[in-house]
């Protein structure tokens, strides 16, 4: 994967919950137009996949949203208890076993309502 695109209402918000709360950093943010600003993030032990935040003015579409983006962590128990520290929305407040036991996943939100994904191989 290259980059995942993500509609945000609020960049700042958007930023700081990225950067500070799952670690992210900042490779550049620009305005592309009058309307439209983008800002595209990476994890330093993949820095080849970014994660784009689009602003398109005052209004966000419904279509095109993604529906989820899966982070891998090392250990899923300590980074939902790092987001609900952080007072991050969790939909999954335990982690749930799928794929015969081998893989344990939580969804979460950010903070324009996004559906993000926690998985532990």
């Amino acid at each position: 994967m290259e980059h995942i695109g993500i509609m945000v209402n609020d960049m700042d918000e958007s930023l700081a919950f990225y950067q500070n709360i799952l670690g992210l950093e900042l490779r550049n943010r620009e305005w592309l137009n009058d309307t439209v600003e983008l800002a595209f993030l990476f994890f330093k032990d993949q820095p080849s996949v970014e994660v784009e935040l689009v602003y398109n003015g005052n209004s966000i579409a419904n279509e095109g949203i993604v529906n989820h983006l899966a982070f891998t962590v090392q250990s899923i128990d300590a980074e939902l208890s790092k987001l609900k520290d952080a007072g991050v929305k969790l939909v999954d407040e335990e982690p749930r076993i799928i794929l015969n036991g081998t893989v344990k996943i939580a969804f979460f939100e950010g903070p324009n309502g996004e559906k993000l994904e926690l998985v532990e191989r």
